[in-house]
C-alpha cells in the first residue's frame, strides 16, 4: 500500500527473493481473466435484461394491444430482482479486478515516513497485513451466507434461496485476500501504483 514502484523495490533487494515463478503468474492471469468474464456477463445480463424488459412494456405490448391482440404481460417476469442479484455477483467480482489492476483506493499517507531502505519490507508487511484482515472479513462472510442457509431465506418475487446469491460477497473478499497474501510473496506481481502509471 505505498507509493513505491516495483522497479525501485527490485533495486533494494535480491532478484530472488522478487522474482514469481511463472506458474504462479499465470495462476493470477487466469484469475483475473475469469473475474473479468464473471464480471461482463453479470453487467451485460443486466443491460440486456432491463432493455428487453422495457421493451416488452413500453413498445411490444402497446403495439399488440393497437393490433387487437391481449398479450398479458409483456414485459420480462422478475426483470429488476434478476438484474439485482447479477449486480451482487458483477459488484463482488469487482473487489478482486479492483485489487488486481490497483484500481481501488489505497491510503498511502504513512509510507512516506517508512526510510527508504526499508520500503519493501514495510509495503510486504502491509500486503500481509491487508490479506489477513480480509481473510477475517471472508470469515464473517461465510457466516451471514450460512445464517441465510440455515434460515432457507428466500428471495422476494422468485422465491429462489438466496444464499447462493450471497456467496459472491465473501468469495469477492475471498480474491482480493488471496492477491494481497500472493503480492507479499511476490512483490513483482504486484499492480503498479496509480502514481506510476503513464
Amino acid at each position: 500500500m505505498s507509493a513505491t514502484s516495483p522497479d525501485s523495490m527490485q533495486e533494494d533487494t535480491p532478484p530472488e527473493l522478487w522474482e514469481p515463478p511463472e506458474n504462479v503468474r499465470r495462476l493470477v492471469d487466469g484469475w483475473h481473466s475469469v473475474e473479468c468474464w464473471v464480471a461482463v456477463l453479470a453487467f451485460g445480463f443486466i443491460a440486456t435484461i432491463l432493455v428487453l424488459d422495457v421493451f416488452g412494456r413500453e413498445f411490444l405490448g402497446p403495439v399488440l394491444r393497437f393490433l387487437g391482440f391481449e398479450p398479458g404481460a409483456t414485459g420480462i417476469f422478475a426483470s429488476q430482482k434478476l438484474s439485482i442479484f447479477a449486480l451482487v455477483i458483477g459488484s463482488f467480482a469487482g473487489i478482486g479486478i479492483a485489487t488486481a489492476t490497483g484500481a481501488h483506493i489505497v491510503p498511502a499517507f504513512a509510507s512516506g515516513w517508512v526510510p527508504p531502505p526499508w520500503r519493501p519490507i514495510y509495503d510486504r508487511a502491509v500486503d500481509l497485513l491487508t490479506g489477513l484482515f480480509l481473510i477475517g472479513v471472508v470469515w464473517f462472510g461465510f457466516k451471514f451466507v450460512g445464517s441465510s442457509f440455515k434460515t432457507d431465506l428466500r428471495a422476494p418475487v422468485l422465491d429462489w434461496p438466496v444464499w447462493p446469491i450471497q456467496l459472491a460477497i465473501p468469495l469477492g473478499f475471498l480474491s482480493a485476500a488471496g492477491r494481497y497474501l500472493i503480492y507479499a510473496a511476490w512483490p513483482l506481481l504486484k499492480p503498479v501504483p496509480p502514481e506510476f502509471q503513464e
